[in-house]
């Protein structure tokens, strides 16, 4: 019989020489039926906002969600942030830089947004989320139709070598190559406030992994919501709740 893997410690409390860097749906808030369909606690917003204080503004988000959709969320806090698995990245200056692709992008996407839809009419509970230059397929509503959904996409990216498919909780996401999480934190963490420090990541997801290869490969911390494995992860917290937790122990 196989031993038991060990318990992942909880993280310590941060000091004033790290940076935190925040995935967002199942690390901050609840996954809901729709992405647009979900709150942010105040206090917890608080929270995150003294910590930012704290570390001199050395707080971002990484998310799969654009930054628009972000700002919505921790209004009227606006972070340094990546959005779109670091597609869209904002510095404390405010500047956004996107990632450039190639010019059958946009003609490719709006097909595939069709397909999608006509997909997504045939499998009631299948919900598309067009997200500019990429799109997801959620079937938390219709979790009878995961491997309808995953054959769906590998057929529709398959020989498009601009394009691979991200695995998430309920979801799968057709993504540009070269986009993720990890090269989102690396790239901040060239910048100030960020240069310097040490990288924490949070983070719940399958999504997040490339995050905490990024924060170990720099001396950091990487942090598991839940119970998952494999995983990058060095410290854990078991649930959403007990982020928060942690966080308002960290902005006093």
């Amino acid at each position: 019989m196989a031993e038991p893997l060990p318990l992942r410690p909880p993280p310590p409390l941060l000091d004033d020489a790290c940076a935190l860097f925040l995935d967002v749906d199942g690390t901050l808030i609840e996954f809901a039926a729709r992405p647009d369909a979900v709150q942010l606690l105040p206090d917890v917003r608080e929270a995150i906002g003294r910590i930012s204080d704290r570390l001199e503004g050395a707080v971002a988000l990484v998310s799969g969600r654009p930054l628009e959709q972000l700002d919505k969320l921790f209004a009227p806090l606006q972070l340094p942030a990546a959005g779109l698995h670091g597609h869209e990245l904002r510095g404390q200056d405010g500047r956004v830089l996107r990632d450039e692709h190639g010019d059958d992008t946009a003609e490719w996407l709006h097909a595939l947004h069709q397909q999608a839809m006509r997909f997504a009419h045939g499998h009631p509970g299948v919900l598309v989320e067009d997200k500019g230059v990429g799109l997801a397929l959620h079937w938390r509503g219709a979790p009878h139709a995961a491997s309808d959904v995953r054959a769906f996409a590998d057929r529709h990216v398959r020989g498009r070598t601009s394009y691979r498919l991200q695995p998430g909780d309920h979801v799968v996401e057709f993504v540009p190559v070269g986009t993720d999480k990890g090269r989102a934190v690396r790239r901040m963490m060239q910048y100030l406030p960020f240069r310097g420090r040490l990288p924490v990541f949070i983070g719940d997801d399958l999504t997040d992994e490339f995050g905490f290869d990024a924060a170990n490969g720099q001396h950091g911390w990487s942090v598991l919501v839940g119970e998952r494995e494999p995983s990058a992860a060095v410290f854990a917290l078991p649930d959403i709740r007990s982020v928060h937790a942690w966080l308002r122990e960290n902005a006093y």
